[in-house]
Parts: C-alpha cells; structure tokens; sequence
C-alpha cells in the first residue's frame, strides 16, 4: 500500500556458523552411548585411582610381620623367634668351623624338637630349642634356655658321631638326642638344608620385614638404637674378634659418630653375621645393615634387601 512502512527485523538476519543447523538436524545415534561409556570409563578410572591410592596408604598397616629365608617355591617362613634362633646356631657353627651338614643336622633336629622355638618347657625337664634336658647331662636349665649355649653342647656332641657328615641326616640327629622315634627328624632334611644355605653362604637369602614404630608396642620391636648390647651378643654367639685360632669376628668398630658399627668378618662368615644382625634387628633397634653392595631396610616389604653400590666400608655396616 502506498505510504505504508514495511516490517522491520527484530533479530539478526545471521547467527555465528557454530550455531547454525538445518531445521531438519538430528544428533547421530551413536554419540549418546558413546558419551555415557566416557562417563563409565572415567567412573571406573577415578574409583581405581581412590583404591590404589588407599591401598598404598594402608598396605603397610596391614601387612603381617615376618621373616623369610629363600625365594620362591624354596622359601622358608620364619617367625622373629625362628629366624634369630637360625641365625644364632649358624653363627655358632661358623664359630666352630663346622661344615654345613653339622648346621643340617642341628637344623632338622630344632624343627623336629621344637619347631625352632626357644621353648622353656618341654617333656620332663626338656627345654630350648634341641629340647635337651638338665638331668641327661647338658647343662642348667637357664644355660639352655640360650640358644648359643644350646647350640654349642648339641655340636659338642654332633661331632663325636662317627661319620656323622656321611650318614643319613635323621640318624646323626638320633644318635646325639637318643629320642624316641629318630626317624621323625628325616622330614626336616630338606628345609635343614636349604637353612643351612641361605644362613651361612647365599647372598641376601634371609630377611626381615615390619615397621618399628608401628610394631614396637606389640611386637616387642625397640625403637632404640643399642650398638653396644648387639656387639655384645655378636661376641657371644661368634666370639669376641681375636678370641681362638680362626676367630668368625675380627672386628667391632663404631663410626658415623657413633651411630653404626663396622663389623669385619673372617672369610666365608660375613653372611652368617649380616643376617644375625637382620634377624635381631627388632631387639637392638638396627634399621639398617649393608654388606657386599646390598643394604637391608626395616620395613613391610619382603624384598628389603636392595643393591647398594655407594657402601664402601669393607665390612658389615649395622645402624
């Protein structure tokens, strides 16, 4: 119509090309699935995260103490009691310069007698870990009730035994105890055996695992660092350095101001000193102890041993 106004637009004639879309667009079908397994994924990724997380954070409370000699299928648990009891009738023997078929026999007969415990009770009088009685001639019953003491009259006696490093391992143990059924002691050869391996010769064989402070109240763990009871005991169970013809210990030294020791060793007898040491740690508050490139941590971990190139000292290095 003439003088008329013609309408006029009250929004844009364009939009932004990220904005535009044909009247008649649809969403493809498969972007709403595809979308929900994103959110699953990132469901399941955030919840595995959370308990890796935990895990880590807990693992460490949780885990049982213990001690272990050997890997693998050849491994033998040990408890705190075991595994220091091992370690102090290998150390004597290495004192005495015993082949390691005396260890097997001591061994087999310990696990046979008391599951290598350091009991102190038993039939009749019988105590300690050989179980070997006051009235039979072995000694005072507080004398056995010490491992080391224990150990040296069993060997005493072992090597009287004629052949005792050729006959079966069941009958020498039979002919120092004089028990009732000595072929009891033939089940424990094997593990005897192995023992008498990891303690004395193989590397890194025979560890510990717990955490001192989270253990100290209810393991009996010390949390105080003692050198000087450990180099005690060491003198008792290895004998003092210089003490007989081929002393085991040749020397106790504290370094580091006074917060290790270094303890050097005959030759063949720095195994069977690093793992007494591991094995006692719990009692004399060592948390570390390196020898030959390797260093042991106390802590919950089975494979505490680690190689440790830096440790230069020429001995066992305890802290």
């Amino acid at each position: 119509m003439a003088g008329s106004l013609a309408p006029v637009r009250t929004s844009p004639q364009w939009q932004p090309a990220d904005h535009w879309q044909p009247a008649s667009y649809r969403r493809p079908s498969w972007r709403r699935p595809l979308i929900v397994l994103a959110l699953i994924a990132a469901l399941i990724a955030g919840l595995a995260y959370g308990a890796y997380a935990v895990y880590q954070r807990f693992s460490q409370v949780l885990a049982v103490p213990g001690c272990q000699a050997g890997t693998g299928n050849n491994a033998v648990a040990l408890d705190f009691g075991q595994a220091a009891d091992a370690a102090t009738v290998a150390g004597v023997a290495v004192r005495e310069g015993l082949p390691n078929r005396a260890l097997t026999v001591a061994y087999a007969t310990a696990f046979q007698e008391s599951k290598l415990e350091n009991l102190t009770y038993g039939d009749r009088d019988s105590v300690g870990i050989f179980q070997q009685r006051p009235s039979m001639g072995w000694g005072a019953a507080k004398n056995l009730k010490d491992p080391a003491f224990a150990s040296r009259a069993f060997f005493r006696a072992l090597v009287k035994v004629k052949d005792y490093t050729t006959i079966p391992v069941y009958q020498a143990a039979q002919d120092v105890q004089r028990s009732a059924d000595g072929s009891a002691y033939e089940q424990y050869t094997q593990p005897g055996e192995q023992l008498a391996k990891y303690y004395t010769s193989v590397p890194h064989a025979v560890t510990c695992w717990y955490n001192p402070a989270q253990q100290a109240s209810s393991q009996g763990v010390s949390t105080k660092l003692n050198l000087h009871g450990a180099a005690e005991e060491l003198d008792h169970v290895f004998g003092a350095p210089g003490q007989g013809q081929d002393p085991a210990l040749t020397g106790v030294t504290r370094i580091r101001s006074g917060s290790a020791d270094l303890i050097t060793t005959a030759p063949g007898a720095g195994w069977a000193v690093a793992n007494w040491l591991v094995t006692n740690a719990s009692s004399y508050g060592i948390t570390r102890v390196s020898y030959a490139g390797y260093q042991w941590t106390a802590g919950l971990n089975e494979t505490s041993w680690q190689a440790n190139s830096t440790e230069t000292a020429g001995g066992i290095v305890a802290s």
